[in-house]
């Protein structure tokens, strides 16, 4: 009994001894994978080289091996766009902490790259592609995805909306391609194509896409990149990707926060009180009776320090080999002009599964988003601009609310008609507010052929929803809306776009003759529906104000056949070859074909480059396409004959009945495609192993059967105006960029962009017969019925300034009235305006620098753009004594007329025309990595930012940086403080 005891406790110690004996003999790594500034990398791989021990980092880039045995190892960290590495370690036993810090490879011939309809090696692409991932993007408040990617890539253009929350940006690609149609570029959403139209309730198509979300942006900039699009493709592609979950058994947590102040930018110059006081007893001393006694600077009233807050929290990992990431973001935005703010609550889910042994990949993607909108009425602007500076915001008794307002006891309001109102009120007293819903989703399925495992057939099945609601309403007590007693206006929409494609790839390494094939086919199909009723204006008691507008239903569909095929030979000569044949709704002539082909020879790999130390990557890139546009702007049914309802105020009378008329609409029957040719010649270049990287691009596009609206021969009946084909424009341009690791240390690093391109867009032709050379005076603006400052015109970019040459006196101070006389008639007529000067820069530049030292980062991006010119509606119609003061009002004006001394309104004189130049910081951040902190369980990173931080202009208005050119109520960008902490768990 005792032997038995013995033995078994005998087996027992040493069963203990050898677990103690093996823990001695064992040790584990941990710690964090950043970047060369201090960011965490999600999901890079750790390898212990020569063994199968391996893992991957978490959300906040944290690892840790276990069971590694004492001695000398290697390990290898991977990560796509970081240089491999390598680095040495020596377990000891028991725990060890190794933080790991990977460089960025700025030649990544070996990173994927997002292309339509699939991905390739970026040493493998023959078109103009640029990629933009997490650790490029701008920092700080970010509300909208384009935020993220300003000034960071060459050729691309994004003008912000102006500074209300979610306002977004105008994105041009290249300058655009068409005068009536879209010019806007195709975003394509984890492969769902959204609609470019405005969602009504929103300001901003882009806005329901949490930012923080977004792991890269690849952006097609040439027809060979584009043309597997076909018929949406000529002002290029956006592909957005967002961000996927890990394949780790471990639950990852982050969280991040980011607080923000903004502050007015600057102000409008107008006189103050006691100029205004000054100015209208001089001029008006009849009516200097209406000065008030207070000293108001209404700019100041309708504008405050704005608050903003946005958070997010991540959960990704696996469960039983299904990646997910689940994410949850808040925003709440209040705007510098009072009353504007934006509330937006989202979610996004990826889940990642494979199947039948990795034969079948799945991607699930759903983006969810509720945003609540309140809008400031923008006539506040103007409103702030001209109202009498010696009024108050308040008086007491006033029946409108309070506010102070001009009466009129003649009137049956008691208000003045013609009257600015109170731009307090017009905020404070308006309720314009909408809440949308919307939901982008969609499943990718992937089937590697078991019998054949380089033939993938690939299904996407997608969707994007969304309706909106929301009312605007003022109370009858109102200055804005007192007249009519009051007012509420509801509105709503419903949108839905659903999505089919289906294709096969094929990927093969001939070996025996040194090539590879990379083969795609398919079918696509996408369907936009529209529905919006039409609502009466009511006044506050619930009667009619006006009548109601009719309701629209409006449907479009695209079906698609597509092919690339491309085939390297050697690893140094590449072609592609694509084919899109779509076919659209919109045309009667359904089907248009858009191809393209491509060629790429990678001169670095030939023999006598192959060996330099110093040139580390050369290529030559070749590419001619055509790609389409079949997106006109509010039309549907250009090609048929439509009757749409008359208003009710058209209607016949049949005894006590009343009927509304059908209408018939004006079409064009034949109208087509536009047609957009593009050459572009490249040169991809990198120098010391990728340290300096780099691409010049030249470019030239030529539009045709450009899509536009025509004046109606003289004895139709049916329309003033259609759509019709006319026309041709040609854009030019050159891009360069460089990146460059400059300083790389252990404890310090140094990482620079620059980009810069120029760009020159003309109309060519407007004509529908030879020899007629038409004028198109578009642009409208503030201050006259009818007035236009810009021009459509061959020879010239469009939306081309069209005004008078000012004369100016010795002193350089303008003439009230005179003009230069260019076709010496001795009058001043609409024969001597002038075409001049273009609202789009000649070149845009940017310019983005980190800097890493130990747990400190800096980084900063400066942007300009030179040749764009504003015409400053501002002035020209609020700069002159003729309009500070009617027989029962005063309104101020702006500083301007001190100089110019004009006594009536001169608003096509070109000397309101400014150069509007500018060179704005962006954004400066700096942040600081704490490491781990409570037990080491839980990493934090702080961040603070700036953003809109200065702007260096001659332009005389709050703002140089307006994308129609023209000054006029515009929302200022605000400058923006912000506090950012980054927690992982």
């Amino acid at each position: 009994m005792k032997r038995s005891i013995l033995f078994k406790h005998g087996w027992l110690l040493c069963f203990m001894l050898m677990s103690l004996f093996t823990y001695a003999q064992s040790g584990s790594i941990s710690g964090r994978v950043t970047d060369d500034t201090g960011q965490p990398l999600p999901g890079a791989t750790i390898v212990v080289a020569g063994t199968m021990k391996n893992t991957q980092t978490d959300g906040t880039g944290s690892y840790k091996l276990s069971g590694l045995a004492v001695g000398n190892f290697t390990l290898e960290v991977h990560y796509i766009g970081y240089h491999t590495l390598q680095q040495p370690v020596t377990v000891t036993g028991g725990a060890q902490t190794l933080d790991l810090k990977m460089q960025t490879d700025q030649q990544g011939l070996n990173e994927v790259v997002v292309i339509g309809y699939g991905a390739a090696k970026k040493s493998d692409v023959t078109g103009s592609i640029t990629t933009i991932s997490t650790k490029d993007f701008n920092k700080g408040t970010v509300t909208t995805p384009d935020q993220l990617i300003v000034g960071k890539v060459a050729g691309v253009v994004l003008t912000s909306n102006g500074g209300a929350p979610g306002a977004g940006s105008t994105i041009r690609i290249r300058g655009g391609a068409s005068l009536n149609a879209s010019n806007d570029p195709l975003i394509v959403v984890d492969g769902v194509p959204i609609d470019n139209n405005q969602i009504v309730g929103a300001s901003n198509i882009l806005s329901f896409i949490n930012p923080n979300d977004i792991e890269s942006f690849n952006i097609l900039k040439d027809a060979s990149a584009t043309a597997i699009f076909g018929s949406r493709a000529s002002n290029g592609v956006i592909l957005i990707t967002t961000k996927k979950g890990i394949a780790s058994k471990k639950l990852n947590v982050n969280f991040n926060t980011v607080n923000s102040l903004s502050v007015k930018e600057g102000e409008v110059k107008v006189l103050s009180a006691d100029q205004f006081r000054t100015a209208i007893k001089a001029h008006n001393p009849n009516q200097a009776y209406l000065l008030g006694d207070a000293n108001t600077n209404w700019q100041d009233e309708i504008y405050q320090n704005a608050f903003a807050t946005d958070n997010n929290l991540s959960l990704s990992g696996g469960i039983k080999n299904l990646p997910y990431r689940l994410a949850l973001g808040y925003t709440n935005q209040n705007g510098i002009l009072r009353t504007s703010n934006l509330d937006r609550q989202s979610v996004t889910l990826n889940l990642n599964p494979k199947f039948l042994d990795n034969h079948l990949s799945v991607d699930v993607s759903f983006k969810g988003a509720t945003q609540k909108t309140r809008f400031a009425d923008q006539g506040a602007v103007n409103a702030a601009v001209t109202f009498d500076p010696t009024q108050p915001v308040y008086k007491a008794g006033s029946p409108f609310g309070g506010y102070f307002e001009w009466v009129d006891t003649s009137a049956a309001s008691g208000i003045s008609s013609l009257a600015t109102r109170n731009p307090v009120s017009m905020l404070e007293l308006q309720h314009n507010q909408a809440r949308v819903n919307r939901a982008i989703g969609n499943v990718k399925l992937d089937y590697s052929m078991h019998f054949l495992p380089e033939l993938h057939a690939v299904l996407n099945l997608g969707a994007d929803y969304s309706e909106s609601k929301g009312t605007n309403t003022y109370p009858a007590y109102a200055g804005n809306a007192v007249i009519n007693g009051g007012q509420y206006i509801a509105y709503s929409q419903a949108k839905q776009n659903q999505l089919l494609d289906f294709y096969f790839n094929y990927v093969k390494d001939l070996k025996g003759i040194r090539s590879h094939i990379d083969a795609t086919a398919g079918y696509s199909y996408q369907d936009f529906w529209l529905s919006q009723p039409g609502y009466p204006t009511l006044n506050a008691k619930g009667d009619t104000v006006s009548t109601t507008p009719q309701p629209v239903k409006t449907q479009n569909t695209l079906l698609s056949y597509f092919g690339r095929v491309t085939y390297s030979y050697n690893d140094k000569y590449l072609l592609t070859g694509t084919v899109r044949r779509d076919g659209s709704s919109r045309f009667r002539q359904h089907w248009g074909t858009f191809p393209s082909v491509a060629f790429a020879w990678r001169i670095a790999q030939e023999g006598f480059l192959k060996d330099s130390k110093v040139l580390s990557d050369l290529k030559l890139r070749l590419g001619y396409g055509i790609t389409g546009q079949q997106d006109i702007l509010g039309n549907d049914y250009p090609s048929l004959p439509v009757y749409t309802p008359g208003d009710n105020t058209a209607a016949y009378q049949f005894g006590k009945d009343f009927i509304t008329t059908l209408r018939p609409e004006g079409y064009d029957a034949n109208i087509k495609w536009e047609q957009t040719t593009t050459y572009n010649a490249g040169l991809d270049f990198g120098f010391l192993n990728g340290r300096i990287a780099g691409a010049i691009d030249y470019y030239t596009k030529k539009t045709s059967d450009l899509i536009s609206q025509v004046t109606v021969a003289s004895g139709s009946n049916l329309t003033n105006q259609i759509y019709t084909n006319v026309g041709n424009i040609t854009t030019k341009g050159l891009e360069f960029t460089v990146n460059a690791g400059v300083v790389t240390t252990k404890d310090f690093t140094w990482n620079a962009g620059f980009n810069v391109s120029y760009n020159k867009v003309e109309i060519t032709n407007l004509a529908l017969v030879k020899g007629n050379n038409p004028i198109i005076q578009v642009g409208g603006i503030s201050g006259g019925t009818g007035d236009m400052v810009q021009v459509h015109k061959v020879g010239y970019a469009p939306f081309t300034f069209f005004l008078y040459n000012q004369v100016y006196d010795k002193n350089g101070k303008p003439i009230e009235g005179a003009y230069i006389d260019h076709n010496g008639d001795s009058s001043i007529t609409a024969s001597d305006l002038v075409p001049n000067k273009s609202p789009n820069p000649k070149v845009t530049m940017g310019f983005n620098s980190s800097f890493s030292y130990k747990a400190w980062s800096l980084a900063f991006s400066v942007r300009a753009n030179l040749g764009n010119y504003l015409y400053n509606n501002i002035n020209s119609n609020f700069g002159t004594y003729a309009n500070i003061a009617a027989p029962l009002y005063l309104t101020n004006a702006t500083s301007d007329v001190l100089h110019t001394q004009f006594t009536q309104s001169q608003r096509m004189s070109d000397y309101y025309l400014e150069n509007a130049s500018f060179l704005r910081m962006d954004n400066l951040s700096i942040g600081y990595d704490f490491g781990k902190l409570i037990g080491k369980k839980v990493d934090l990173r702080a961040t603070a930012s700036a953003q809109n931080l200065f702007v260096i202009t001659k332009y005389s208005g709050v703002d140089p940086e307006i994308y129609n050119g023209i000054d006029d109520k515009f929302y200022q960008r605000p400058r923006t403080f912000s506090l950012g902490i980054n927690l992982g768990f």
